[in-house]
């Protein structure tokens, strides 16, 4: 065998990194990476679009904690990429973007669809480089995939000019090396138990770094031990079983809810594997005065309304396993913030046999969470759904609801519920989303088709972009420009060898789920929603007293 060129000592070394798939579409400027995949052990998805292909990656890298990696050509192709590249670096989700570009022989003068890649990603990654000398490639690689798994993850780009890739590439690849866990100090454990043991209502705000660090068994057990009810942010869905005593469900709406009310009473917030981007704490903690313990892999971020009394950073596990062992509750009184559990759980149920139609979103996502599992997985577009969903659909387990939070994308629930049944094919998985993220991406159901791929989608249709006339009408009282047609969703369905399926009253939904659920191809349900529920949601924050406490 003669020596390698740069292209295929760098899928050697994808290879050598347990990458399993690259999502992407093929260009010029990358004909000799994919020549090298051809013979790699790497499976290449070829999507529909390149947004498509970092959103699956993007997913993929959640849902895993290994990178997930997309593949790009040159200019418009890696312009495309650039809002799931962005999505998975705001919300701590691994991934390596590679490009192709020019020759080096070209850069310099104005060239056909040249861009400088490496100043455009540098906003939205980690780090980011370009390969121009074959022989530093191992070491590149091995970077990426370091900063791009390490805590906080996010996303690293790589720019491969096409005259570079198809050079000798003297080279060596690199041994990984294992992270091993840090360990905070005791005396930031003595303070944080401490701090803990005085306090009379205290409550746990448990973010998605709990999730990334497998610490929700030890956030589960430091919470019963010590009697501290806990509420988690969209990311942190399943950080406690939504069915547990002390679980108040999710807190990240925009405006009040009742959870809110548990942040006013509280004179102590535990803050575990929480990021400022996963609801801002100036929403929470407006005047900077209820004391704050920081819980995580990494110190807390700078804001005025998130200085923590004590930071406790190391292995997220360790850390609470070793404050429940030094804390005392025994003789404080059960915090009164538990009891908003009863509120919040009957304001769930009171739509469990609604029959209105269309349909609210709260009893579709009721009825949803019923057909589903405690581990199968959903992934929630962003739009008007995306906050019934945070507010609405609780988990069991971590990881089971996946939610774009930090950049808010429209359009990655399909490519995104693609990513998770190739990680998760065992598991039913659902991609939830309205008709506007729906029309962004549907193409890549063609996709998930060609791949053997079956998932549901399941379409909130109001024919507008919901969201924004909620916002509208709650700022200036009237919508504009939010209203669209749309086509007959069974039948694109059905035009792309999908099953279509179309609800026409409350009753039929759980059904039609059942069924879509159980087809061997992908299927998409058609359900029309009354987001009239918004408006009274926004009425019921406006009225809310938290006279429950």
């Amino acid at each position: 065998m003669g020596e390698l060129n740069t292209a295929e000592l760098l899928i050697q070394c994808l290879e050598n990194e347990g990458v399993e798939y690259i999502f992407g579409l093929p260009g010029e400027e990358n004909l000799h990476l994919l020549e090298a995949i051809k013979n790699s052990s790497i499976q290449f998805i070829t999507t529909r679009h390149e947004q498509g292909a970092a959103f699956m990656a993007d997913v993929y890298g959640r849902l895993t904690g290994k990178a997930g990696v997309c593949l790009s050509t040159l200019g418009p192709g890696a312009t495309n990429l650039m809002t799931g590249v962005a999505d998975a670096n705001l919300d701590g989700a691994p991934l390596v973007a590679i490009t192709g570009q020019v020759g080096t022989d070209r850069m310099h003068i104005e060239s056909h669809q040249y861009l400088d890649l490496v100043a455009m990603f540098a906003p939205v990654t980690k780090w980011n480089t370009q390969i121009v000398r074959p022989s530093n490639t191992p070491e590149i690689i091995r970077k990426a995939f370091k900063i791009a798994q390490s805590e906080k993850p996010g996303a690293v780009h790589i720019d491969l000019p096409e005259n570079i890739a198809a050079m000798p590439a003297p080279g060596k690849i690199l041994k990984k090396d294992t992270l091993e866990k840090v360990y905070s100090s005791w005396r930031s454990l003595n303070a944080a138990a401490a701090a803990i043991s005085k306090a009379k209502d205290p409550i746990i705000l448990a973010g998605n770094g709990t999730i990334r660090s497998a610490a929700s068994d030890a956030l589960t057990n430091f919470a019963t031990n010590l009697n501290i009810p806990v509420i988690n942010s969209f990311m942190g869905k399943g950080a406690i079983p939504y069915t547990h005593p002390l679980s108040l469900w999710t807190v990240g709406l925009q405006q009040r809810d009742i959870i809110s009310c548990a942040f006013d009473k509280a004179d102590l917030v535990i803050a575990i594997g929480y990021d400022l981007i996963e609801y801002s704490p100036k929403k929470w903690n407006p005047e900077g005065k209820i004391p704050i313990i920081h819980i995580g892999t990494t110190p807390a971020e700078i804001d005025s309304s998130y200085i923590p009394s004590v930071e406790v950073v190391g292995d997220i596990s360790d850390s609470l396993d070793e404050i429940s062992k030094r804390a005392d509750r025994q003789n404080q009184p059960k915090s009164v913030i538990a009891h908003l559990r009863t509120q919040i759980v009957e304001n769930y149920e009171r739509y469990a046999n609604d029959e209105g139609f269309p349909i609210k979103p709260q009893k579709i996502i009721y009825d949803l969470r019923q057909v589903m599992g405690p581990e199968d997985i959903v992934i929630s577009d962003v739009g008007a759904h995306k906050m019934w969903m945070a507010r609405q659909y609780h988990c069991d387990c971590p990881n089971t609801c996946i939610i774009s939070n930090g950049f808010a994308a429209m359009g990655i629930a399909i490519p995104g519920a693609l990513a998770a049944k190739l990680v998760h094919p065992d598991k039913k998985v659902v991609a939830v989303t309205g008709d506007g993220g729906f029309m962004m991406n549907c193409q890549e159901l063609e996709t998930a088709l060609r791949v053997g791929n079956p998932f549901v989608t399941l379409i909130f249709n109001d024919n507008g972009y919901g969201l924004i006339e909620w916002k509208q009408i709650n700022q200036f009282g009237e919508p504009a420009f939010i209203r669209f047609g749309n086509p007959d969703f069974v039948k694109f369905a059905e035009s792309m060898g999908l099953k279509g399926y179309r609800v026409e009253s409350a009753v039929d939904l759980i059904p039609i789920l059942k069924t879509a659920l159980a087809d061997d191809v992908p299927s998409v349900i058609d359900c029309p929603v009354d987001y009239g529920e918004n408006l009274r949601l926004s009425q019921e924050s406006g009225d809310l007293t938290c006279q429950v406490l």
